[in-house]
């Protein structure tokens, strides 16, 4: 396997390439496409900037198989920026939903809303705007300006990396600075001067259908026959990855909080941190935490059962996340009126204050079966458990 520590040096090979291996690079590939490449998705009909732009930023981190259905109700619902702009937050990411990492439906959010503002509704054409806008970086402007705008801009996602990475057997990691900057200058020189909407859409396509993280399809590819990692028979070195650092694991209660009219509580986390905007149960940074709240309140601890545990895992952490079941000996009238008392939360690790303002809900099983609260995935399948709870 090749070595995975970069060199102090890096020998790139992007001077090396000259026009007539990128025409060829360039041509092969949209030969490919235009016989085996992806023409049917639903962003590619009546193609827009808007709609290019919602299928690009559910794109990232997620398959297209995933996307197609979330992408199709977000534009039934949300068919142009101003329907978006003018809609809560809190519903937009109750569409958002099961796709993950919300802050991609809260920046969609922020730059409808500043896009109805500064461009009167209309997406903007330039380079410099575009990239101003929360959630979007230079491959995505790129991809949006290439298809949807008519512009020649090259793109450098996931798929594509990987793609330049093992053609041209680069010892480095993508995301390395010096690595990343030499592999723009690649990506601009093999994107073509015409179809470069086309090329972009099949370079995308290449990486995601034959040049996979695992079990590429070499012998289907239309550039393998000059691709270096291929011929060095080292596909699956390439592209190195990230230097691994070991994440450290934290855990939190969440209590599942149930009055006797059945009825379960929820609270709105703040925009910032983790799963911001989203509905979640009350957090606790320990057991302890957690005893110590109830008994402060008067609240009795006899009935409180831990239901199995969940891992969750951000980028810098693993989360391990203990469900503690409470079925309150109290009606609905009664705890109302101690509801700030009762629910003021205790955030998980200590990091936090308390924000008293923070948006409370009792909602039936019913309720929250509905879609209608955005809900972290973890939290979700918690929930479902009290649900399927609640029909016995």
């Amino acid at each position: 396997m090749a070595k995975q520590n970069s060199p102090a040096h890096v020998a790139l090979p992007f001077e090396s390439v000259d026009e007539f291996q990128a025409n060829e690079f360039s041509a092969n590939l949209l030969a490919w496409f235009d016989q085996f490449g992806r023409h049917d998705l639903p962003w590619q009909k009546a193609i827009n900037p808007y709609r290019v732009w919602v299928s690009e930023i559910m794109l990232q981190q997620t398959q297209v198989v995933t996307v197609i259905p979330y992408y199709q109700k977000f534009m039934q619902r949300f068919p142009t920026i101003a329907d978006l702009a003018q809609a809560d937050q809190e519903e937009v990411l109750a569409h958002w939903a099961g796709l993950g990492y919300y802050a991609r439906g809260r920046n969609l959010h922020k730059s409808a809303q500043w896009i109805v503002e500064q461009y009167q509704g209309e997406f903007p054409t330039e380079f410099e705007q575009i990239v101003a806008l929360p959630g979007i970086g230079r491959s995505t402007a790129g991809a949006i300006l290439s298809i949807a705008l008519g512009q020649r801009f090259a793109i450098l996602d996931g798929n594509v990396k990987r793609v330049l990475s093992r053609f041209f057997a680069i010892d480095g990691w993508p995301g390395e600075r010096r690595i990343e900057q030499a592999m723009w200058q690649l990506a601009d020189k093999l994107t073509p001067e015409r179809r470069f909407d086309d090329y972009t859409q099949a370079i995308m396509d290449l990486g995601a259908t034959l040049c996979k993280r695992s079990k590429p399809d070499c012998q289907a590819c239309p550039v393998a026959k000059h691709c270096k990692a291929y011929e060095l028979d080292k596909v699956s070195d390439y592209p190195y990855r990230k230097p691994q650092k070991s994440k450290p694991s934290k855990q939190a209660c969440m209590l599942v909080f149930v009055n006797e009219q059945q009825q379960l509580l929820l609270e709105k986390r703040p925009q910032n941190g983790i799963w911001g905007g989203l509905w979640s149960l009350p957090e606790f940074e320990s057991e302890f935490a957690l005893q110590e709240f109830l008994q402060s309140r008067g609240l009795g601890f006899e009935s409180l059962v831990e239901w199995p545990n969940l891992k969750h895992s951000f980028s810098h952490y693993h989360l391990q996340i203990r469900p503690m079941y409470l079925n309150l000996a109290l009606t609905t009238e009664q705890y109302d009126s101690e509801l700030q008392k009762v629910a003021e939360p205790l955030h998980a690790f200590g990091t936090e204050k308390p924000d008293e303002t923070k948006d409370k809900r009792w909602l039936s099983a019913h309720q929250v079966a509905s879609g209608d609260y955005a809900l972290p995935a973890p939290i979700s399948k918690v929930l479902d458990d009290w649900c399927a709870l609640q029909a016995l």
